[in-house]
């Protein structure tokens, strides 16, 4: 797939759109408590965050509007030190939801909730497991070279 470049949008290929009450409050605690950076503000309505190579979309919650928070969704992020970021959230008021705990497919995890009641889970690689060892199914036609034994 060849994309277009294009300086309004984040070059990221999904990029989940959350709905806050105050863009602009929500977008600062983003940055303070998950180490999110502010790449662009569209007045008071709409800001892009990026975190390494991913970005989320802050949106305005209009009033009436529908949102779902800390519904059966979570946006996941991978970071290199799972353990100071999950003091840096529960420092900045998030919602911990598990604490640090490491996965037999090689992931040390923990989950919360922010200030807008949306989950988070935050994600640190400790170990290159082949998925085989834990559990996986195998699909067929996936031409993934990564998953082969």
């Amino acid at each position: 797939m060849i994309m277009i470049d294009n300086r309004s949008m984040p070059a990221s290929t999904v990029i989940p759109a959350l709905s806050y009450p105050d863009v602009e409050t929500a977008s600062q605690w983003l940055c303070e408590a998950f180490g999110f950076e502010i790449r662009l503000m569209i007045g008071n309505h709409r800001a892009q965050l990026c975190f390494a190579d991913g970005a989320v979309v802050v949106t305005e919650l209009e009033s009436g509007g529908l949102t779902r928070t800390g519904g059966p969704f979570a946006v996941m992020v991978r970071v290199e030190d799972v353990d100071a970021h999950h003091r840096r959230a529960a420092r900045h008021g998030a919602a911990i939801l598990s604490r640090p705990t490491s996965h037999p497919y090689g992931e040390r995890q923990y989950s919360c909730r922010d200030l807008a009641g949306h989950n988070w889970t935050f994600s640190q690689s400790v170990a290159d497991v082949m998925p085989d060892n834990w559990g996986r199914i195998v699909v067929e036609n996936s031409n993934d070279p990564d998953m082969e034994s």
